[in-house]
């Protein structure tokens, strides 16, 4: 399975009074460059869930962001007994002091600062809850990222397909293409005078001939298409291989093109710098 560096998931769990939301991003990038967002009730789990997004992603520019959202009034209410003995005592050490002052009524207690309290989830609790959302997350993320490597490897496919298109119509004249270098070369030392059957002419002709010999190239061309192919098919993390494969079949293009001396293999050569261009495009995507 290929896997694109791509992709985006967002998962989402309601809780005793609060929301607990985690979304992650992927982007291509040359290595993992991973970026956590966490609310501060969740920052102690920042080692551990960087190492749990490392140990399922090997390359792309991540980022995960946790959000705990807290509905006020959402919890269950109760009052804290020792805020209100403490409230009480005070209450009576004044009046000691100012008998006439009025007793506190139910309202006023209830509007004191840390009397009524909102019970929240246990941080144990919410930890675990964190943990298994970024888990779904990663999950999501993955089926997310094959998708979108599916569609990369198909594409992949059509530019090996374009590339042995091109290479099929040169591989057949390259014989053709060197006998009529030759046969060039010749006419323009009979035109200077010169005997092309002259033993050391010969030998030059030969050695110029070999530098417009294309057929190494074409086999390589044909073979590093061949293990595209291969790499593809067993899957994996395989991006770094294909981008070097990538960068063989444009080197070898460009040589080909720079022993042209005939119009169809210029046109080749170009072609085929396009179809590579765009399968190098592509790879840069892939995990």
């Amino acid at each position: 399975m290929i896997l694109s560096m791509t992709g985006f998931a967002a998962v989402a769990r309601e809780l005793p009074g609060a929301a607990l939301a985690v979304e992650l991003r992927s982007v291509n990038h040359r290595y993992l460059d991973l970026a956590l967002r966490l609310p501060d009730e969740l920052r102690v789990l920042e080692p551990a869930l960087r190492e749990r997004i490392a140990a399922e992603l090997k390359r792309g520019k991540v980022e995960c962001r946790v959000a705990l959202a807290r509905r006020e009034g959402a919890g269950t209410l109760s009052v804290d007994p020792a805020r209100v003995r403490d409230l009480a005592r005070t209450a009576t050490e004044v009046r000691m002091v100012v008998p006439d002052a009025a007793p506190l009524t139910i309202a006023e207690i209830l509007r004191w600062p840390g009397v009524v309290v909102e019970a929240a989830l246990p941080p144990d609790e919410l930890a675990a809850h964190a943990h298994a959302l970024v888990d779904q997350a990663l999950s999501e993320l993955a089926a997310s990222r094959a998708r979108e490597g599916d569609k990369l490897k198909r594409l992949l496919l059509a530019r090996c397909a374009d590339i042995e298109m091109q290479v099929a119509r040169v591989a057949p004249r390259v014989p053709a293409i060197h006998a009529a270098y030759v046969e060039k070369l010749a006419a323009r030392l009979r035109e200077a005078g010169a005997d092309p059957a002259d033993e050391r002419l010969r030998q030059e002709l030969a050695v110029f001939a070999t530098k417009v010999d294309v057929a190494e190239e074409v086999a390589r061309l044909g073979a590093h298409v061949d293990e595209v192919r291969r790499v593809l098919t067993a899957g994996g993390s395989v991006g770094k291989r294909l981008d070097f494969l990538a960068q063989e079949l444009h080197r070898e293009a460009n040589t080909l093109g720079s022993k042209s001396v005939d119009a169809e293999l210029s046109s080749v050569a170009l072609e085929l710098k396009v179809a590579i261009e765009q399968m190098r495009e592509q790879v840069q995507n892939i995990e």
